[in-house]
């Protein structure tokens, strides 16, 4: 599979990936592989190959701490993180570094085995960190709630959202997929990373308004929007914000341009 971006008259960058859940079982390797190309956007020439697993691992953290940074309350205390697969470590690096007031991490995972798994890596870096298997409760006790997971039914249910909450949304990417229920984006103020992206085929975003619970204008807004101020994100320390990372291809074509620029290959 590929995806493409480009930055025009300057870069532009094709991912090559492919996805084997099945990886996931043996537990040696992540079940997406990839690579992206960034070409010189004048001439074609390629420039660099880079590994897109480490692209996609900063891209998608930075794209949800900017979330967090717009959306979240200042005072967050307690973040729970709802998948422990290879990008779960990543969006609570995101998180802490967007919200240095957290000082608390719960993980639930289908396999409780991952989630200890993750909470001794963390732990192991000086984080207080456990793994829970009831999440109903955790989500009840949550400050943030970050999910990555394949899943197909929701998993964070509305009705347990505290007011204060911020939701982030990261895994569900095809429109069967979604991580949160109806009731979370009824009670929550909408926003998406891109609207482009969250709009093309993300069912935590689709479904809630083929269902009727929020209609299209409930999304009120995107990163685009926030941090021009075209857009109030929080407007209270009450207020419920359901923020859902699409991702895209214009994210990894941004951090490829920011690596290569790190690296001191600006084109002459």
């Amino acid at each position: 599979m590929t995806r493409s971006a480009v930055d025009a008259g300057r870069f532009m960058m094709t991912k090559l990936y492919t996805s084997f859940p099945g990886n996931l079982a043996a537990g040696k390797l992540p079940a997406v592989q990839a690579v992206c190309v960034l070409f010189d956007g004048n001439d074609g020439r390629p420039l660099a190959v880079m590994d897109a697993a480490e692209i996609t691992h900063w891209k998608t953290a930075a794209d949800s701490a900017l979330g967090a940074k717009h959306l979240a309350r200042a005072d967050v205390e307690t973040l729970l993180v709802v998948g422990a697969g290879e990008m779960a470590h990543w969006l609570v690096r995101g998180h802490r570094t967007a919200r240095p007031s957290l000082r608390r991490v719960v993980i639930w995972n289908r396999t409780a085995e991952r989630a200890e798994a993750l909470a001794t890596r963390l732990a192991g870096e000086g984080i207080a960190a456990e793994a829970v298997t009831d999440l109903d409760a955790a989500t009840r006790e949550a400050d943030i709630i970050t999910t990555c997971t394949r899943s197909r039914e929701p998993l964070v249910k509305g009705a347990n959202l505290r007011p204060g909450t911020h939701l982030d949304l990261v895994g569900g990417f095809t429109p069967e997929t979604r991580e949160a229920d109806d009731e979370a984006a009824r009670r929550a103020r909408v926003f998406v990373d891109r609207r482009e992206s969250a709009f093309d085929g993300v069912g935590d975003i689709l479904q809630p308004i083929a269902s009727g619970a929020i209609r299209e204008t409930d999304v009120l807004g995107d990163h685009y929007d926030l941090a021009t101020g075209k857009v109030a994100g929080r407007l209270a320390a009450d207020d419920i914000t359901f923020f859902k990372n699409a991702g895209g291809g214009h994210l990894d074509l941004m951090t490829c341009e920011t690596v290569f620029r790190r690296l001191g290959k600006e084109l002459r």
